[in-house]
């Protein structure tokens, strides 16, 4: 699966790109129809300490799937995300298998 990274109002991170990468190989193998995925990761100026958001885009045969978490750190905003999005792709999978 390729892999995309962008960073809004945040520096680069490795240890970000580690985990994401990590996660996101992980879905792949349940779901092996995904082939890309645009990670994005922006902090926000919020009134709860919720200011970290990652959002990611899976690109596959039919439509895209897209979820976005905000979260006190990073590290949580993406395994949220990832929560939503293999959800997602559970219901994807079963509707391409009723038809």
């Amino acid at each position: 699966m390729q892999i995309i990274f962008e960073y809004h109002d945040v520096s680069a991170s490795d240890r970000l790109e580690s985990v994401a990468t990590e996660k996101l190989n992980h879905l792949q193998t349940k779901f092996d129809f995904v082939h890309r995925a645009d990670v994005f990761f922006k902090k926000v100026n919020r009134s709860d300490d919720k200011e970290q958001v990652c959002d990611i885009r899976l690109s596959m045969p039919g439509p895209r799937i897209f979820a976005s978490t905000n979260a006190v750190s990073f590290e949580s905003a993406i395994a949220e995300t990832i929560r939503d999005l293999e959800d997602q792709l559970r219901r994807h999978k079963e509707k391409m298998g009723a038809r």
